[in-house]
C-alpha cells in the first residue's frame, strides 16, 4: 500500500485552518495540524496558512518561531506551500493601513493594497497560469476563490541559469496581481484552494503528487 505523503499544517495561531486540513486529506495527504517542531521539519510537505493582517501573521510566526522552521525547511530544499497571507509573508515586506512590516524575505518585493475600485477582492476569479506550472496542470480554465485587499503586484526576483525560472501565475482585480508562485521548494497561492471546490482539491493534489515523487 502506498504511503500518503505527510503534510504538516503549521499551527501558529492563525484561524480557519481545519478546512485546509480537510482539503489536504481529500487531496491525498496525511494532513496534521501541528506546532511540533520535529514533525514540521520531518514532514514531506509544510503548509503555511494565513488569515487576517500581514503584521499579525508575522508577529504570530515569530512568537512561535515558525519563521525559523520555514527558513530551515527551505534551506534544505524541503517543500513549503503558503496560502493567502501565508503567501504574502514570503515577501520582504507588507504595507497595510500605514503599517510597514518586515516579512520572511524569501522573495523580494512588497505586498500592498490592490489597485481596484472595490475591495476586498472577494469571490471567484480566473487566473493566467504560468507556462510549465505543476500546480495548475489540468486546471488552466478553472476559477478559484479569493478574499483579500492586499497582494504582490510586482515580481522582482531575477533567477539566473542553471536555476529554473519561477513559474508566476497572475490574476486581475482592477489591476494584475500575483495569484500564485512556484519557486523551487517554495510555492504559494493568494487564493484559498480549500475554499475553491473541486479545482482547489485538484491543485492541492498536484502539489501533493510532487511530494510523493520527491520521496520515492
Amino acid at each position: 500500500m502506498t504511503r500518503r505523503p505527510l503534510v504538516a499544517v503549521l499551527d501558529y495561531g492563525s484561524g480557519n485552518v481545519h478546512s485546509a486540513v480537510k482539503a489536504l486529506d481529500a487531496a491525498g495527504a496525511d494532513a496534521r495540524l501541528t506546532s511540533d517542531r520535529a514533525l514540521v521539519m520531518d514532514a514531506d510537505g509544510l503548509l503555511v496558512p494565513g488569515v487576517g493582517a500581514f503584521e499579525a501573521v508575522m508577529t504570530a510566526l515569530r512568537e512561535s518561531r515558525g519563521d525559523e522552521l520555514i527558513d530551515r525547511r527551505l534551506a534544505g530544499g524541503r517543500p513549503v506551500l503558503g496560502i493567502c497571507v501565508g503567501m504574502q509573508v514570503m515577501f520582504e515586506r507588507g504595507v497595510e493601513r500605514g503599517t510597514d512590516t518586515a516579512g520572511l524575505g524569501e522573495w523580494p518585493g512588497t505586498v500592498d493594497r490592490l489597485e481596484a475600485p472595490v475591495l476586498p477582492h472577494m469571490g471567484w476569479n480566473t487566473v493566467s497560469a504560468g507556462e510549465g506550472s505543476r500546480l495548475f496542470h489540468g486546471l488552466e480554465d478553472e476559477r478559484f476563490y479569493f478574499v483579500h485587499s492586499y497582494g504582490a503586484r510586482e515580481w522582482g526576483l531575477d533567477v539566473q541559469p542553471p536555476f529554473p525560472a519561477p513559474v508566476l501565475t497572475w490574476a486581475t482585480h482592477g489591476a494584475p496581481f500575483l495569484a500564485a508562485v512556484e519557486n523551487g521548494p517554495l510555492a504559494a497561492t493568494q487564493f484559498h484552494p480549500e475554499k475553491s471546490g473541486a479545482a482547489g482539491i485538484r491543485l492541492l493534489s498536484n502539489w501533493i503528487d510532487g511530494l510523493a515523487a520527491a520521496t520515492l
